[in-house]
């Protein structure tokens, strides 16, 4: 089974890390919605991996991906005879994943015909196939996951409100990348040595211009679209830092021209990483270098500690002496092999990058 990794140090990220200890021990069904792009698969497959169910099959099934009209035989299976070209029983994803997971993507798009049936099968863990009067019993666990506001979908009678309910019992919402900024270097370096080993490359450095610009974008597409770029940019790559063409497309949400003063005198501000540099500076000086703390610098600039200390290294402020940055990320990752994440992910202690590696 292919390996799962959870990145990040946000303090939403670590309260998935929570939400995936609290569930995985649980049958109770899940409804995880989010942004597209926002890993909701990943965290599916990290409950389940996680979970007593881990030895059976996570399977998975995209409702949007397939037409309605073979939507059923696809999630129940049907009989010989069913329908013209049904020459043989065929079993369904529901029957695949007994004793396991299902998965159930874009769960909004599944039409309010089958909704009944799909509703039966969780309630009464029974169905039958399509074309068959035979009954047949499963032990499921169902993790359904939408980008739709399901809420909305039924106050306007296009999603059963039984179903919203039954899928409901735990629902996790994930946040968009552009509100776990501080888990931006992390995934970057993460997805650069990834796909530098898949291409042969090594690839240590990440310029400083390139964070800033990945810092500063929106990130419509999410962790997906952070993916893409970064792959795209290590194709482009024919050394060992980063090309710089990386960014070129992405376009920030701030100016890039300012003026900030820094011991009182006005600084021509050339990019956006001067800016940051020069701001967090001043900021430093103005707490006398203190970072933690209700008065520290981190405070003051309304980031988490971490966040603020993994940023003066990535634009080389140590009081007055400059690094240059490296790819190779400093902190250790922790492994969890798929046996439980609780001793592991409550632990203050472990590293700020935290990698949940699922191997069943």
């Amino acid at each position: 089974m292919a390996s799962l990794d959870l990145i990040g140090a946000s303090e939403k990220f670590r309260a998935l890390l929570d939400n995936i200890d609290m569930l995985a021990p649980v049958d109770s069904a899940v409804l995880i919605q989010g942004e597209t792009g926002t890993g909701k698969e990943v965290i599916a497959r990290a409950i389940h991996e996680a979970s007593a169910r881990r030895k059976n099959r996570f399977v998975a099934l995209n409702c949007a991906a397939i037409p309605g009209a073979l939507l059923e035989s696809e999630l129940f299976g049907y009989e010989k005879g069913a329908f013209t070209g049904a020459v043989a029983q065929t079993l369904g994803r529901f029957q695949a994943a007994d004793r396991g997971t299902m998965f159930l993507d874009e769960i909004g798009d599944l039409p309010l015909e089958l909704q009944p049936k799909l509703l039966r099968a969780l309630q009464e863990k029974q169905f039958e196939r399509l074309g068959g009067g035979h009954t047949l019993h499963v032990d499921v666990r169902v993790i359904a996951a939408t980008n739709q506001d399901l809420e909305s979908m039924v106050e306007e009678r296009k999603f059963r409100a039984d179903l919203y309910y039954r899928l409901n019992v735990f629902p996790m919402t994930l946040p968009p990348l552009r509100e776990r900024l501080e888990d931006i270097p992390l995934l970057a370096e993460h997805f650069v040595q990834k796909f530098a080993k898949q291409q042969g490359k090594v690839i240590d450095t990440i310029p400083d211009e390139v964070m800033t610009a990945l810092e500063d974008y929106d990130w419509p597409g999410n962790i997906r679209e952070l993916q893409n770029v970064i792959e795209c940019g290590v194709i482009m790559t024919t050394g060992p830092l980063l090309s710089r063409q990386t960014t070129e497309r992405l376009k920030p949400s701030v100016t890039t021209r300012v003026h900030i003063p820094v011991m009182g005198e006005p600084v021509s501000i050339k990019t956006l990483a001067d800016a940051e540099r020069a701001h967090i500076t001043a900021t430093l000086r103005e707490t006398n270098w203190v970072i933690g703390g209700p008065r520290g610098a981190a405070a003051q600039l309304g980031l988490p500690r971490t966040s603020l200390i993994a940023r003066m290294q990535r634009l080389g402020i140590s009081n007055g002496t400059s690094r240059r940055r490296s790819g190779q990320s400093t902190r250790p990752f922790v492994r969890v092999m798929g046996s439980g994440l609780s001793p592991h992910l409550r632990d203050d202690s472990a590293a700020d990058l935290r990698v949940l590696e699922a191997a069943g």
